[in-house]
């Protein structure tokens, strides 16, 4: 690859390609460290699916758990031993050295790891001396020992060991002698790596890079030099960098930032910056690009919402919502975006809102396939910008901006027309509250008068709706609310306030949202959902919409 192509296909790096295109190691350890962060758990089954991923993006290692320290991961490594098929990566177990005073031979965690039959194990290990003293209350001399006796034992049993060092920034500036000490016990008796932690996360980027070098000096090329980062001080990509340009050659983080407290190295945003900005290789060639696809599979599998400003993998990561800078992007593609989002399989979005210009407008008429003159162009921003003053929001709700503007070019749809709807809410006898909706609907020259019941005000209404619409439009069986969120936009006017509703809705295939906006917050809900089932009519696949007219 040369440093031309490089700077085309990452942005505006000047490295020079050709002399650093080095192999970075990426060990992931988001199924151990990553699973420690509030909020966030995964079952058996979970993993399994999270290292599949892992595997298809390329990584190096991935760092399974602890085995024995949980059911849970007893199983998965019992599993991953007969259903994991890993063309890439090496499957690690995670456990700690013996200890103080023991004797390998009789240690469970070190037994643990041996049968958990994965070819690499990582061992976290003692390298701050104030950790040796007064946490597992022994000497120092006791804590090398513990080290070494332990890689010892593990490599005798035909284990590649990786071992962490755990707090070895504050250890080096404490105690530098007790650190590299404990790190030479280590390759003396076999580590393949020495894994230098910032377990606390304090480190700052001219620390890390200083350490690492010097340690880098010490050993040379007799053992490959990792570093793990936690982001206490918002800096583990960035120690995780300086880790890299001073010798490192391999990081380990997890997908989407995630691990205790603030979180670990972020691998989505530290895999692209040495690949398109440092030009050092991480992964199999052609492999970034299915870095966004892998870690929103990720983000799905563990329940755990994606950031949308999160560099390179975030919806909102190349997405342009001021008027100025969609001018310019369609003049000169790369004047606001620093690579090509196709790099890291992302892609640009312009976001329509009451900034918009024409040019923001027209690109969107062209993703949709809509044919908009000069005037329509000009009623769909003054429609923006009368409608986010009253409180609409259309950044977040992509299928009402779509039928904004299809009715600004013409477009109108007769699918149904309500003539009325009445909600009522009575108190049961128990205490519960039922809602019933009464809606008067019209679809082509047939009228219809439907009641239901709901759980709410706004499943009544839309539980009649369907039972009226599913006789004309049966493709809408196919269409799911997926969620409802409301939110108080003056808080003053108390329970008077204008509400804003945003309706999320799935046909299996696409998934879409809706907005309403009112005083009034079934009028609101009302508007969403009105505007969810006239979106599922158009895009779901059914019968000719020859109810709709241009």
């Amino acid at each position: 690859m040369t440093n031309e192509s490089a700077q085309q296909a990452g942005g505006r790096s000047s490295t020079d390609v050709l002399k650093q295109r080095e192999f970075v190691q990426i060990f992931d350890t988001t199924l151990r460290d990553g699973l420690q962060v509030e909020g966030v758990s995964a079952t058996v089954e979970d993993k399994l699916r999270v290292a599949e991923q892992l595997d298809h993006l390329g990584v190096s290692y991935i760092e399974g758990g602890w085995p024995g320290a949980n059911p849970k991961d007893i199983e998965f490594f019992a599993r991953a031993a007969t259903e994991l098929t890993l063309a890439t990566a090496t499957l690690v177990a995670f456990g700690s050295t013996r200890r103080p005073k023991g004797k390998v031979d009789d240690d469970p965690t070190l037994h643990n790891l041996i049968e958990a039959g994965t070819s690499a194990v990582c061992i976290v290990a003692k390298s701050w001396d104030y950790h040796v003293l007064n946490a597992l209350n022994t000497t120092l001399d006791e804590g090398e020992a513990m080290i070494a006796d332990s890689v010892e034992f593990l490599v005798g049993h035909g284990r590649r060991v990786l071992v962490d060092a755990e707090h070895f920034f504050d250890g080096y500036k404490h105690n530098q002698e007790f650190a590299i000490r404990a790190l030479e016990a280590a390759v003396v008796k076999g580590a393949s790596h020495l894994v230098l932690c910032d377990t606390n996360g304090g480190s700052l980027p001219h620390e890390v890079g200083s350490i690492v070098a010097e340690v880098k000096a010490h050993f040379r090329n007799d053992v490959t030099i990792a570093i793990h980062c936690h982001d206490d001080t918002g800096c583990a990509v960035a120690n995780a960098m300086a880790a890299v340009a001073s010798g490192a050659r391999q990081i380990q983080g997890c997908m989407n930032g995630l691990g205790e407290r603030t979180g670990n190295t972020n691998l989505t945003t530290v895999i692209p910056n040495l690949e398109l900005k440092m030009g050092y290789r991480c992964l199999p060639p052609g492999n970034l690009v299915r870095l966004t696809a892998v870690s929103h599979h990720i983000a799905e599998v563990l329940n755990r919402p994606m950031n949308p400003q999160a560099p390179y993998v975030g919806t909102g990561a190349f997405a342009h919502k001021a008027g100025l800078h969609v001018s310019a992007i369609v003049r000169a593609k790369d004047a606001y975006e620093h690579i090509d989002p196709v790099a890291v399989g992302n892609g640009t979005r312009f976001i329509v809102s009451e900034m918009a210009g024409r040019a923001t407008i027209n690109m969107k008429a062209e993703e949709l396939g809509l044919d908009m003159d000069g005037a329509a162009v000009g009623h769909v921003i003054d429609e923006l910008k009368r409608l986010e003053h009253e409180g609409y929001h259309f950044e977040a709700a992509d299928a009402s901006l779509e039928l904004l503007m299809r009715r600004s070019a013409g477009w109108t749809h007769d699918y149904f027309t309500v003539e009325s709807m009445r909600v009522i809410t009575d108190e049961l006898p128990s205490g519960a509250f039922n809602c019933e909706a009464t809606v008067k609907v019209w679809v082509g020259d047939e009228r219809y008068i439907d009641v239901a019941e709901g759980n709410g005000p706004v499943n009544a209404i839309d539980t009649a709706m369907r039972s009226v619409l599913i006789r004309h439009f049966p493709q809408l069986t196919k269409v799911h609310l997926t969620d409802y969120k409301v939110r108080i936009l003056d808080g003053t006017s108390a329970t008077g306030a204008t509400t804003r509703v945003l309706l999320e809705a799935t046909n299996g295939d696409r998934s879409w949202t809706t907005i309403g906006v009112s005083p009034n917050i079934i009028e609101a809900s009302w508007q969403a959902l009105a505007e969810s089932l006239v979106f599922g009519l158009l895009h779901t696949p059914g019968e000719p919409h020859s109810s709709a007219r241009q």
